[in-house]
Formats: structure tokens, C-alpha cells, sequence
């Protein structure tokens, strides 16, 4: 596949950041759902409610052609726009790239199974995109989004049974390293285990702390990553984003922006842990083992 292909995901991308720009700050804390009315009304200034135009909602662009300031008021707009635009943009070029050699997406014809997979992944890392920034914002993961991630994770595993994508060697990220922790029987044991296993040592976590280390909405975000990603990609990815959320906390501490007792949210650490399984699992695995001479 071409550039022009490619771009045109990148565009399709950025379009899609623009709108989960708007949940994202739209978005008020309703028990622990997204409220129904969240995407409702026309764009504008959170600081002079001005009615924005066409052109001052092109994503990325208008933010610099901008400098960042709103035409009405003057005030600073949020960095938030960008980034989320143009992580949403590399997220719908980044997955298929990744995926394009295991799904053979040599040309412009493609099979179903080809496009449920990567239709189901970018779905999945958008989910995930929008819950970092809203757990950022209110330390709180909708339980749709959960749900939604956790149904995804059922069709990915359905698909990849009936197409027989799961065996020793293959239906991991890890690829032949995973067969060393077994599991590699039938996809269904594997990653219910992987979700009851993510489950089971968060929920421990949290009875522990009494809810302060952790939240019901981590719990039920790593049992969706579980039925996702499957065993023993979901061991490292919890590895992974404990030790980001450690550096991240040490920055904070040393930045003075969090005090030793203020909570950090953990959901984008775990969105992060699973982006870098993603990509890099098989040589984040074959690195470790490469260290210790195995």
C-alpha cells in the first residue's frame, strides 16, 4: 500500500481526533458513564463561548495558523487539540503498517478478515486514546468504553478461532516466544485466563489499598485488555505500565505537580503498556530474553 493510501487514513484520523476532542471536553462525570447529551451543540471557546467557523476547526492546522489563541477572546487554547488529532491521525496509518505483513495488505483488495482485524485494532487503540485523556482529566474510566473495549476483545477472539489464528507459534505479539508460557492450546482458555488474571491481581491491589493505589475502572479496563491481547501479553503489559506509571510518578514528584499521597491515574499507563505491546512486543520480549543469555 502507498503513500496516498496512507495519507488518506492519517486525514481520516485526524477528523476522528477532532470529534474525540469534543467528548473529551464535553465530557462531565456522571456516576461512572458518559453522559448522553455529551456530544450535543456546535463547537466554540470554553472561555467566551463563541460560536467557532468552519475554519478554526480544521485539525492541527487551526491551532497553529491560530498560534494556539482563540480569535475571539485571546486566551490559550488547549494543547489537548493537536495532540489528541494527531495521535488519533498516527493511530489510523501506525496499526494497519503494523499489521499489514500478518495480514499480507499488499494491495487494495481486501478480505473481510482482513478488515474486521484492523478495523477492531484501530477501533481499540482510539478507545484507548479517549480514555487516557478523560482519566487525565477526571480520574475516571466510562464504563462503556470498558465494555466496548472488552467487546471488541470477544469479536477479535471469535474471528481469530474461526479463521484458526491461534496455535503455538501464532495469536500473540510475542509470536514464538509465547509458546515458553504456555496456554497455546485453545484461544478461548488463553485469553479468559489472561482477563481473569489481570482481574484477579488489580482487584487485589485494590482491596489492599482500600481504593487509593487503585479503581474499579482499572479493573475492569485490564479485563478487557485480558480478553484483548491474551496471555502472556497482558503480564508484560501490566509489568510495563507499572513501571512507566513509577517514572512518571518520579517526574511528578520532582516537578512538584503531584505530592507523595496524591493519586496518579493509572489508565493511561495501561494504554500506553498495550501500545508498546503492540509494536514492539516481540522485541521487548526478545530483548529480555537476549539480557539474561536465554
Amino acid at each position: 500500500m502507498g503513500f496516498i493510501f496512507y495519507f488518506l487514513l492519517f486525514i481520516c484520523g485526524l477528523i476522528v481526533g477532532s470529534f474525540l476532542n469534543v467528548v473529551i471536553l464535553r465530557y462531565r462525570p456522571k456516576g461512572k458513564i458518559l453522559e448522553g447529551k455529551v456530544i450535543g451543540g456546535r463547537s466554540h471557546c470554553p472561555f467566551c463561548f463563541r460560536i467557532l467557523t468552519f475554519y478554526e476547526l480544521i485539525p492541527i492546522f487551526s491551532f497553529f495558523i491560530q498560534k494556539g489563541l482563540c480569535r475571539g477572546c485571546g486566551r490559550k487554547i488547549s494543547p489537548q487539540y493537536p495532540l489528541v488529532e494527531l495521535l488519533s491521525g498516527l493511530i489510523f496509518v501506525f496499526v494497519p503498517m503494523s499489521l499489514s505483513y500478518d495480514l499480507r495488505l499488499a494491495d487494495y483488495h481486501f478480505s473481510f478478515l482482513q478488515l474486521s482485524i484492523v478495523g477492531c485494532w484501530i477501533f481499540i487503540f482510539i478507545l484507548l486514546l479517549l480514555l487516557s485523556a478523560i482519566d487525565l482529566r477526571h480520574s475516571i474510566i466510562p464504563n462503556q468504553i470498558n465494555l466496548t473495549l472488552g467487546l471488541l476483545g470477544l469479536i477479535l477472539i471469535i474471528i481469530s478461532d474461526y479463521y484458526d489464528r491461534f496455535s503455538l507459534l501464532t495469536g500473540s505479539f510475542f509470536k514464538n516466544y509465547a509458546a515458553i508460557f504456555g496456554l497455546r492450546d485453545n484461544i478461548w482458555t488463553n485469553h479468559l485466563f489472561a482477563a481473569l488474571l489481570g482481574m484477579a491481581f488489580f482487584g487485589l491491589i485494590i482491596f489492599l489499598s482500600k481504593e487509593k493505589a487503585m479503581g474499579w475502572g482499572d479493573f475492569k479496563l485490564i479485563g478487557a485488555l485480558g480478553l484483548i491481547f491474551g496471555w502472556p501479553d497482558i503480564l508484560i503489559i501490566i509489568f510495563s505500565a507499572f513501571i512507566i506509571g513509577a517514572i512518571a510518578g518520579i517526574i511528578f514528584l520532582i516537578g512538584k505537580k503531584k505530592r507523595m499521597k496524591d493519586a496518579v491515574p493509572f489508565g493511561p499507563f495501561l494504554a500506553i503498556g498495550s501500545t508498546l505491546i503492540f509494536f514492539f512486543g516481540y522485541q521487548i520480549i526478545g530483548g529480555y530474553f537476549r539480557l539474561f543469555g536465554l
